[in-house]
């Protein structure tokens, strides 16, 4: 009896059911094994990608740490009241240049005086020029 089971478990090991069956676990075990290494794959990458993202944020926020720091200074105030509000630090004097040369006027053909930036520019004149659209003195071709 004994030598029948062992036998019988001898035949089912070494019956083409038993190979089915082998391969068929064997596929999924590949599968599962295919699965959790693109899972693991995807995973990687995307911490990769997180860690790139990390790196510009940190490098982004010590730029406006230092941009913040710059504008709450002294230097950014003082610059900027020289700049937009036309100050000047007790005992600096300010220097203005002139153009030596007169290019804001135009002597045009007939004699008459036309100004280039428009500024010494009679008022209906100016108004006249923004209605058609067009800048003083300019040609038309």
């Amino acid at each position: 009896m004994k030598h029948d089971q062992q036998s019988s478990v001898r035949r089912f090991f070494a019956s083409r059911t038993f190979l089915i069956i082998a391969l068929a676990v064997m596929t999924v075990f590949a599968f599962g094994f295919a699965r959790a290494y693109y899972q693991d794959y995807k995973v990687k990458r995307e911490i990769r990608q997180l860690e790139d993202e990390l790196s510009r944020l940190e490098k982004r926020k010590l730029e406006s740490v230092e941009i913040l720091k710059y504008v709450t200074s002294n230097t950014y105030v003082e610059d900027a009241a020289r700049t937009e509000l036309n100050m000047q630090a007790p005992g600096e004097h300010v220097i203005f240049l002139q153009d030596t040369q007169d290019n804001s006027a135009i002597q045009d053909s007939v004699g008459e005086v036309a100004i280039e930036d428009g500024q010494n520019m009679p008022n209906p004149v100016k108004w006249f020029y923004y209605f058609i659209h067009k800048q003083p003195l300019e040609e038309e071709h």
